[in-house]
């Protein structure tokens, strides 16, 4: 038999996690919907089983190895920071927010993060997947999946910068 111990603020962060990533694969989808129905295109759908995979494998890893960790404050308020910039993006982009690379046939949005940065979403998924392994002390975690996402950003920055390059 395992032994698990359960740290309570761990299962906290993760639960939280795991909510917050299921409320957003619905907004996704709902919006998904809603832009197609409008006109718009998808992009890279090649690639997209392979995204949701890794973050898939990123959440599944920190809960098996991050359970019984205690906690890393600076980390953690470095989260909530990352939290309040997740809020930002997802209102500012409204109905067009998606995890998929939607094309409406419409000007980019410009406004909030998308003002000063071209990809906040993306250095925001970044920061994340190196922060939260870090909240729960798991260096090596951050580590491999900071690599692994690097490598499908270069993918899929690619394929949104080639569907968004004539609204730009």
């Amino acid at each position: 038999m395992f032994d698990i111990s359960v740290s309570i603020p761990a299962l906290v962060l993760l639960a939280f996690l795991v909510v917050q990533r299921l409320s957003e694969l619905a907004l996704s989808r709902r919006n998904t919907g809603r832009l197609l129905a409008k006109g718009a295109s998808e992009y890279g759908a090649g690639h997209y089983p392979f995204m949701v995979a890794l973050h898939s494998a990123w959440l599944v890893t920190l809960i098996w190895f991050g359970i019984g960790q205690s906690l890393s404050l600076p980390w953690l308020t470095a989260f909530i920071v990352l939290q309040m910039l997740r809020v930002w993006i997802i209102y500012s982009l409204g109905e067009r927010w998606t995890t998929r690379i939607i094309v409406l046939p419409e000007p980019l949005v410009t406004r909030g993060p998308f003002a000063w940065i071209r990809h906040p979403n993306y250095l925001l998924v970044v920061a994340e997947v190196l922060v939260v392994p870090m909240i729960l002390g798991l260096p090596t975690v951050a580590a491999v999946f900071s690599a692994l996402n690097a490598a499908m950003l270069v993918v899929r920055i690619g394929e949104e910068e080639a569907a968004l390059a004539k609204y730009r």
